[in-house]
């Protein structure tokens, strides 16, 4: 996992202030423990737009991967999760921390989960139904859209 204070909610609000989140992302993504640099250039071609970070339900993101029995697209054998993700929950739980950000993708109206699928299933198993979150938009006017209210 990436260094805590570095890439905190409190920091991509920061960089949100400063118009950097963008960078935030990549930076986050390139660096030690999250180790996905790949990723991260991959977003940088297509999601040049970030909204964040912004609370959303779990239930909403698209899973990219996660154990089996959830809604996920790539089902992964429980000892995959089973180390991390524990360890993350007794973090949650016993001393009240707050993962970074995960890192979510707007895709034809949908939320697909990018990075994360550790604390989101942490987050779950811990009891927690919204997760804090920075969602890339492939169009200048995404950050917008997402806010305004559905139409009545």
């Amino acid at each position: 996992m990436a260094d805590d204070q570095q890439y905190s909610v409190t920091s991509a609000r920061e960089a949100a202030s400063r118009d950097e989140l963008q960078e935030w992302v990549g930076c986050f993504l390139a660096s030690p423990g999250s180790d996905n640099a790949e990723l991260a250039g991959i977003l940088a071609e297509r999601w040049r737009w970030w909204l964040g970070p912004v609370r959303l339900p779990i239930d909403r993101l698209h899973r990219l991967a996660g154990p089996s029995g959830d809604p996920v697209l790539r089902t992964v054998d429980d000892d995959y999760w089973r180390d991390d993700v524990e360890e993350m929950e007794d973090k949650i739980d016993e001393d009240g921390w707050e993962p970074p950000p995960v890192v979510v993708t707007f895709q034809d109206g949908q939320l697909v989960l990018e990075d994360g699928n550790h604390r989101v299933e942490s987050l779950r198993r811990a009891g927690e139904t919204e997760v804090w979150s920075i969602v890339g938009f492939d169009d200048p006017s995404g950050p917008e859209r997402f806010r305004a209210p559905p139409p009545q």
